[in-house]
């Protein structure tokens, strides 16, 4: 059974989209897109620098536009492919609007107008106080959130395979930088704010307001949600949980017991690929992984997909 996954903010690289330009019709299609959401998306994802796409209002809708246009060369035809070939979706963060697209809940349109808006209320939620994030590598899970509520920082992404997320001001992450859990490193990470935290709940209310008016539909391909890990069968609940997520915890962690519960036995990253895969070669051990970082994996791809597709034992019993 194979999943199909799409990476949150962070995942971004300079350069990332200059392959994908080679590909008949992405260049359109971006332009399309760039007007939608008012940023040039080819000058950011070929030409803007590290900095310039660490913005908040600038990586999120560049990811979400990259990711669909990954997948879109992945599949003749996404929306008649990915219900056949694919177990289940999802997205880490960001992503989840991706996968929103993806499973067929919004419109690729709407999926870039949701995720401008989106990462505007989490850009001005996040000026009010300078925070940010780091990764917390290895040391008890325990441990780590214990002393992460001691710092005054928020386990923001539980990411299994001993990675998890912290959150918080700026005192707050160099003081953790000083002051390390025991048996872990400190990685601070290349986003401009303290997401899935209490300083991202002014964007929600942002949120609630933009999912409020989109026409959504049922998702055709089982959608596993960042809240819980569970997998969601309804679109309005979809939208419902994208726009309380930007403040709530990422439980990636869930989200791969899911796919361990369904069965799968490979796992595609849509670009900019890497860091889920990563985890997925920890956290699922013996699950075939691929991350699409650029054309020239996607014959690759192509081969896993014809090698995995469809359901699950576990799905098709369940649905008899």
């Amino acid at each position: 059974m194979l999943v199909l996954v799409a990476p949150g903010q962070g995942a971004q690289t300079p350069g990332f989209l200059t392959p994908w330009l080679d590909l008949p019709g992405v260049s359109a299609r971006l332009a399309e897109w760039s007007a939608v959401s008012g940023l040039d998306l080819v000058h950011y994802g070929t030409e803007a620098d590290a900095d310039a796409i660490r913005d908040t209002a600038v990586a999120q809708p560049l990811l979400v536009a990259a990711g669909l246009v990954s997948a879109r060369a992945l599949f003749d035809d996404p929306a008649a492919d990915i219900p056949r070939l694919v177990g289940a979706a999802a997205g880490h963060s960001v992503g989840e609007l991706t996968a929103a697209a993806l499973t067929g809940v919004l419109s690729e349109t709407d999926a870039i107008a949701l995720v401008r808006k989106r990462g505007l209320a989490m850009a001005e939620a996040a000026a009010v106080t300078e925070t940010g994030m780091s990764a917390v590598l290895g040391g008890d899970h325990e441990q780590v959130v214990a002393h992460l509520t001691k710092l005054g920082l928020a386990p923001a992404n539980v990411n299994g395979a001993g990675q998890i997320v912290a959150a918080g001001t700026a005192e707050q992450l160099a003081a953790l930088a000083e002051d390390r859990p025991e048996k872990a490193r400190v990685m601070p990470l290349k986003v401009a704010g303290a997401f899935h935290t209490h300083h991202m709940a002014p964007a929600v209310a942002a949120m609630e307001d933009a999912v409020g008016a989109l026409t959504v539909h049922d998702p055709h391909t089982p959608y596993v949600s960042n809240r819980d890990g569970q997998t969601v069968k309804s679109g309005r609940d979809v939208v419902r949980r994208l726009a309380g997520q930007v403040s709530n915890p990422v439980r990636w962690d869930l989200c791969m017991e899911t796919f361990k519960a369904l069965g799968v036995t490979a796992l595609i990253e849509v670009s900019p690929a890497g860091t889920l895969t990563g985890l997925a070669k920890r956290a699922l051990p013996g699950v075939k992984t691929l991350a699409l970082k650029t054309p020239d994996h996607i014959e690759a791809a192509r081969e896993l997909i014809a090698e995995h597709a469809g359901p699950s034992a576990e799905q098709e019993r369940s649905s008899r």
